[in-house]
């Protein structure tokens, strides 16, 4: 009977089946010998890509629950390992941070970054420290945070007069549009000088998050001339050259603005400024010399960091407010005694709204704006646990799944601003059970100044409104569902729509 002959392919089948099992059985004879962190199974060409799912911070942190809170991954051909604890997050960035501060050098990031001239995405070198101190000394000490506080009050200002006009109208508004519109006129002021409406501005920024935030085959790809020939088809090279060209006209532009001899003499320097001072003090014999390119990396960095962490922040705080209303009352009762017949919340007042810095505190325990921060990219060997880190590996930190550890934080799941009463933990990267700007020598500079955004705004939304969701849904029925999608920054998923009601001290 002829379907009983020997088939054809038979001992190709035969050849390949038992070529898989010796790759298999070798590979993990070399990861006993190399002594890596546990690892999930993975696929051929792609590693462990697949699994890594539309939200990477959940599925890594579902992984981890099996594998443990070191757990190593190949992403194609990136070794990468994730940390998931803080205990092992502590060993990272404080014991090994100097072995483990440098960063991935990744096509799209080189692009964006002016061949990596920033302070975020810059590898450990002279140039990374050189820089970084500028940026602690001249742009981000507290006393240049302070001098921005007529922006941010002038802009919170404009937003607390547009929901007004909405209010009086009884009209939805879209706190998710109106929080990026704020967060993008703050930043723009403190970089520029001036703000950009209408103009896709911010678009273009979205653009840029979600470049940096994508994956590229280039990267991950274990031969590099094949990722590239996938990055052409897909069109991610093309929306990477549009959104740098976008960017580097606007940024030259605003930078020749500044240097024009007729410009008149503003009130207040902004980052622009300080950075064009600071090349004009330079000599030649200086570490780094200041260039429009370097000036033009750093402006990159503030607002692909600034815009979207700290609107998203702002947007996650009023969400679940409104799904625990008696908890909004309590923030509202603290903030009207204390501003009584002002009509507005000022940045002096903030020091004592203690419960409305617990709020936002909480709000970054469950919602970090950037859930695994940014990949860190060791230097040297060490161990941690009694595992290898070898150099050149990938390592990410899940921020996100250490604020949701039982281990750290009664009910976690639960919104809880009071779990933060007499606690000392800060935002400063001590306390590692509460990472959301990181720590160690890659601990965000700018965190002072984000901190400062969000808690204004939001003692604003809650001084001037009531608020409650439309048409009659209940607190229940609102969706916190996350969304990361092709972005650096956890969002949520959908807008945030409420019903302003003004209030009348």
């Amino acid at each position: 009977m002829s379907f009983l002959n020997f088939p054809p392919w038979l001992p190709l089948i035969i050849f390949l089946s038992s070529l898989f099992i010796i790759l298999k059985w070798k590979a993990a004879a070399n990861r006993r010998k190399r002594n890596l962190p546990p690892s999930p199974p993975k696929l051929p060409i792609i590693g462990n890509l697949h699994q890594l799912g539309k939200l990477p911070h959940k599925s890594l942190w579902r992984l981890s629950q099996r594998y443990g809170p070191i757990m190593s991954l190949s992403l194609g051909g990136v070794e990468t390992t994730i940390v998931s604890s803080a205990e092992t997050a502590r060993a990272l960035m404080k014991i090994h941070d100097l072995q483990s501060c440098s960063r991935p050098q990744t096509q799209s990031i080189k692009k964006l970054t002016y061949n990596f001239l920033d302070i975020a995405f810059s590898p450990y070198s002279g140039y990374w420290r050189e820089m970084r101190k500028i940026c602690i000394l001249e742009l981000f000490n507290m006393k240049r945070v302070l001098s921005f506080e007529p922006v941010r009050e002038q802009e919170v200002g404009l937003l607390i007069e547009s929901i007004s006009q909405s209010a009086s109208c009884g009209v939805v508004v879209d706190l998710t549009e109106k929080s990026t519109a704020l967060m993008t006129g703050v930043i723009c002021r403190i970089a520029f000088g001036k703000t950009f409406k209408g103009d896709g501005f911010h678009e273009l920024v979205n653009e840029a998050e979600a470049v940096l935030g994508s994956y590229s085959a280039s990267e991950f790809f274990p031969v590099p001339f094949v990722g590239k020939v996938i990055d052409w088809f897909s069109g991610q090279k093309a929306r990477l050259e549009r959104v740098f060209n976008g960017m580097n006209v606007l940024f030259e532009e605003v930078i020749n603005e500044h240097l024009h001899p007729m410009r008149p003499k503003p009130k207040q320097d902004d980052i622009i400024d300080v950075l064009l001072a600071i090349s004009k003090k330079q000599v030649e014999s200086c570490a780094v010399v200041i260039t429009h390119e370097n000036i033009k990396a750093i402006l990159m960095n503030i607002f692909l960091a600034g815009i979207e962490t700290s609107s998203s922040t702002l947007v996650w705080a009023m969400a679940e407010l409104v799904k625990n209303p008696i908890l909004m009352k309590k923030a509202q009762e603290e903030i009207r005694n204390h501003v009584g017949n002002k009509r507005k919340v000022i940045e002096t007042d903030l020091k004592e709204l203690s419960y409305l810095k617990m709020i936002v505190k909480e709000t970054m325990r469950l919602h970090p704006p950037a859930p695994l921060l940014v990949p860190r990219e060791t230097i040297s060997h060490f161990k941690i646990e009694g595992y290898n880190f070898y150099p050149k590996t990938m390592v990410q930190v899940n921020i996100w799944a250490i604020g949701r550890d039982p281990t750290y934080w009664k009910d976690p799941e639960k919104f809880l601003p009071e779990r933060f009463v007499e606690s000392s933990i800060d935002y400063k990267g001590q306390h590692f059970e509460f990472l959301p700007f990181g720590s160690g020598r890659r601990i965000c500079p700018g965190l002072n100044m984000g901190i400062k955004n969000v808690e204004l705004a939001l003692a604003n939304l809650l001084y001037h409104f009531d608020w409650k969701l439309p048409n009659g849904m209940k607190e229940e029925e609102l969706d916190m569902e996350e969304n990361s999608g092709l972005s650096l920054t956890l969002h949520k998923k959908l807008p945030l729509k409420l019903v302003p009601i003004l209030y009348h001290p």
